[in-house]
């Protein structure tokens, strides 16, 4: 009868880096459907008067740091270079002494998407 043997030198790190990559990669996926779906929830959810503002919102999906983000943004900028979204959603002083009352549109629209973006990739990570 002969005798199996089996020696390992080394270890995981490649397998363990490929594996850490592909759950990256599917939360990524989900991510970025969650993004455009952010994108339509705060273009409808922008005040009608705001101009172009509506469909100035776009999105981007970031890893740092071992941390994966989602950032929306509005690239409607006034001269300055601020955001038109953040005069809306915070108020604003007007050029002859007055003051726009700011209007909280941003997290009642993008609140959902966030639960449902925990949802769905506690689902991933979970399986």
């Amino acid at each position: 009868m002969g005798v199996i043997s089996f020696k390992h030198s080394g270890d995981f790190k490649s397998l363990e880096q490929f594996l850490r990559n592909n759950d990256k990669g599917r939360i990524l996926s989900i991510l970025d459907a969650y993004g455009q779906a952010g994108v339509a929830a705060l273009a409808s959810a922008t005040p009608v008067n705001a101009g172009i503002t509506a469909d100035s919102w776009t999105y981007r999906t970031s890893i740092s740091g071992g941390s994966i983000f989602i950032i929306w943004e509005n690239t409607n900028l006034i001269k300055t270079g601020t955001p038109v979204v953040i005069l809306l959603q915070y108020g604003h002083g007007t050029r002859h002494g007055g003051y726009v009352q700011g209007q909280d549109f941003i997290n009642p629209a993008i609140a959902p998407i966030m639960d449902q973006i925990a949802e769905a990739v506690w689902q991933e990570v979970s399986k």
